[in-house]
């Protein structure tokens, strides 16, 4: 893999793609992860629409600030969120929020999980350690998340390896992914509706979240790539 970003990948062309009128139940899910790790790119890869993201230039001011270890030619970062969205039926649209990496912004990390059904933790693992704040902060909001590694070329670790590494519980499903591929993309967030369906279906979270999510990963599938 030749970027950990969304730069040097190929552009899917998006038309305009109007939100439903009859579009009255959203579903919110927050990618989220170290910097670098490939969230613009997730989002991006998977939404209908073109995304909205907030990435800028990256400049000297941030030498000695942000930590560009593992992703050496990066040009660009969040500074704020990344947004995309996938309709699901007439009535259900799912909203995708990437939350910006670099430690400078997690103040925002708070404020983006509120609401949110789960997470994806997006994590690369030539640097773990940037995961565990994410891992942190999402068990103490009680959030359901999934980690999905982002594979930048053949992995070197097995996922039991990775597990341990950020000593998971095995509740916690881990995957694998390319976050520029749209169907891996999609894989995800099935699996992360399959993770949060079978908390409530366990008595863990309200049943109306079930009944909202229930049909995701069939639309998923189904969904034109």
């Amino acid at each position: 893999m030749d970027s950990n970003s969304s730069e040097g990948r190929a552009v899917r062309p998006l038309g305009r793609t109007p939100l439903r009128r009859t579009a009255d139940n959203a579903l919110k899910i927050v990618v989220v992860g170290g910097f670098g790790v490939g969230k613009t790119t997730l989002v991006g890869a998977v939404s209908e629409i073109r995304p909205l993201n907030t990435e800028e230039i990256m400049t000297r001011a941030g030498e000695g600030i942000d930590d560009p270890t593992g992703a050496w030619g990066k040009r660009s970062t969040t500074v704020a969120f990344d947004f995309g969205r996938i309709t699901l039926s007439a009535s259900q649209v799912l909203y995708l929020f990437g939350a910006p990496g670099q430690e400078r912004f997690w103040f925002l990390w708070d404020r983006l999980f509120s609401g949110a059904l789960g997470a994806v933790v997006l994590v690369d693992t030539r640097r773990l350690e940037d995961s565990w704040y994410a891992i942190d902060r999402l068990e103490h909001h009680g959030t359901p998340f999934i980690v999905a590694r982002n594979n930048f070329g053949e992995p070197t670790h097995t996922l039991e390896q990775v597990r341990e590494a950020l000593d998971l519980p095995p509740g916690v499903p881990l995957v694998d992914c390319d976050a520029r591929d749209r169907a891996s993309g999609k894989q995800v967030l099935i699996e992360l509706v399959r993770h949060l369906t079978a908390r409530v279906e366990a008595g863990s979270a309200a049943a109306a979240a079930a009944t909202a999510a229930a049909t995701v990963p069939d639309v998923l599938e189904e969904s034109t790539p």
